[in-house]
């Protein structure tokens, strides 16, 4: 058994930094790189493409990757773990096959494939059976939103990815694995730990927790003395280096950007947190009141004292249905009078719309540079009655008079069921420079676009519905 095994996290979302990864595998020592690719949303978008492509449905910006390190990771021992699988995991897991192949690699890459998460075809079963499948939000029973549903995944804890290490993987991809479990396995299968001993699966829980943003732990989005922070362009991502008795140091690669201190990690673990007692996985409840920080030198926190508690009976499932269409559009218009031509242009452009009879649940107005970030706190309450510009961080007021704004962008924001009517919102945009106030000096991206709305329905279900499989694919 190893006396410290090294996780690095590479990936905080699809889109993150490409060069992270990379550079978390060449510019130091890792054992594992853990690289999460999805969102509550990427799910339901990963199936839409996949409707319209069988092979579709996977990040393809992973098999790139992966293209990229494989070779590395070979020589140096590295296993990678990722949900990139999204809705399509033994596309996924074949188009790595396929890459390790180019890469004369045969051989030498086993990929564990896992899967069972994906439970969009047995919906109507458990309706039909009776199973209680209600939103966590309001209780609305999923009946009511049934033929909307684009998307129904459960998050999926370590286990079967420990099965899939222990199978000898070097390469494990799935669906949607939980964040947290992608540090967790490696821990468990390095040390041995029982799934049963709650204080040790909380404490890699929460190292999992805790690099499963990205850069966010380390300098990256961090709200405490952001500006001191040295070299962000060549940030650094974070690293656990962990412990069999499940204490752990959060840390990463010498030479790069960021910072690791108490204070980022601290931002980190309040990231989504709830209640702090009971943060709950499929694997554990874990306990973050029981965590204690401490620096270990520079870039080096020391996270110890962590406590867990049983995991519950269920799972969770993310569904993500159909709830109609939207579209967003700005004109940007410029002093003198900045902000009431704006207001002029949204009085104007809501009138027309109504002209039209076009009918929207919602209609959102935002004057960037004014209100977008604080509400009606620049502006004083509605119709916008105050005369304030800007305040300074202490709330001090820098100005007092509306028009010395130099510049507002007017965005604009349409919610609704009926398509065609969402349409028509994004033609009546531009007709405003020459048939509303002056000075219009950006029409930001042209002609809106009309998005389908997805919303999300969280939902728990039994474990004991749910059947995980391990599948090994060798190059």
């Amino acid at each position: 058994m190893k006396n410290i095994v090294r996780v690095a996290g590479g990936q905080g979302f699809w889109g993150d930094l490409l060069t992270a990864p990379i550079d978390q595998v060449r510019k130091g020592p890792i054992d594992y790189l853990m690289l999460d690719y999805l969102a509550e949303v990427t799910m339901s978008i990963l199936q839409k493409q996949r409707s319209r492509n069988p092979e579709a449905g996977y990040a393809r910006d992973f098999v790139e990757l992966m293209r990229e390190i494989l070779p590395d990771c070979v020589e140096r021992n590295i296993k990678v773990l990722s949900n990139a699988g999204g809705v399509n995991v033994i596309g996924c897991a074949e188009a790595i096959a396929n890459v390790a192949r180019e890469l004369g690699l045969q051989g030498k890459v086993k990929i564990g494939v896992v899967t069972g998460d994906d439970v969009l075809d047995k919906l109507d079963g458990w309706l039909a059976d009776g199973v209680e499948i209600n939103s966590m939000d309001d209780g609305t029973p999923l009946s009511v939103i049934r033929d909307k549903v684009q998307s129904a995944n459960v998050y999926i804890g370590a286990a079967p990815l420990v099965e899939a290490l222990g199978r000898g993987a070097n390469v494990v991809v799935g669906g949607r694995l939980t964040d947290t479990g992608l540090t967790l396995a490696p821990l468990m299968h390095e040390f041995g730990w029982s799934f049963e001993d709650w204080d040790r699966v909380s404490a890699g829980t929460i190292a999992g927790h805790i690099i499963e943003c990205g850069a966010q732990s380390s300098g990256g989005n961090c709200q405490y003395d952001w500006q001191s922070i040295p070299d962000m362009a060549n940030i650094g991502f974070p690293i656990v280096e962990a412990s069999p008795d499940g204490t752990f140091i959060v840390t990463k690669h010498q030479g790069t950007g960021g910072r690791v201190n108490v204070q980022s990690v601290t931002e980190q673990l309040l990231y989504e947190m709830g209640d702090p007692r009971s943060y709950i996985t499929p694997d554990v409840v874990a306990d973050f009141s029981s965590i204690n920080l401490a620096e270990d030198g520079e870039n080096r926190v020391r996270v110890f004292g962590i406590t867990g508690n049983p995991a519950t009976d269920f799972y969770k499932v993310s569904i993500a249905y159909s709830h109609g269409y939207k579209s967003v559009g700005t004109l940007v218009y410029a002093w003198p009078d900045a902000l009431e031509k704006a207001q002029a242009a949204d009085r104007i452009l809501r009138q027309r719309l109504d002209n039209l009879g076009l009918k929207f649940e919602h209609i959102l107005t935002e004057f960037v540079g004014v209100n977008a970030t604080h509400g009606h706190l620049a502006l004083g309450s509605p119709p916008y009655e105050g005369g304030v510009a800007a305040a300074s961080a202490d709330g001090v007021v820098l100005s007092s008079n509306k028009n010395d704004i130099p510049e507002v962008q007017l965005r604009i924001a349409v919610r609704g069921q009926n398509r065609a009517d969402v349409e028509r919102f994004t033609k009546e945009i531009a007709p405003l420079i020459l048939t509303g106030p002056p000075a219009v000096t950006g029409f930001a991206g042209g002609r809106p676009k009309v998005e389908e709305i997805m919303a999300y329905f969280p939902a728990l279900i039994p474990k004991s519905l749910i059947e995980t499989k391990v599948d090994i694919v060798e190059a």
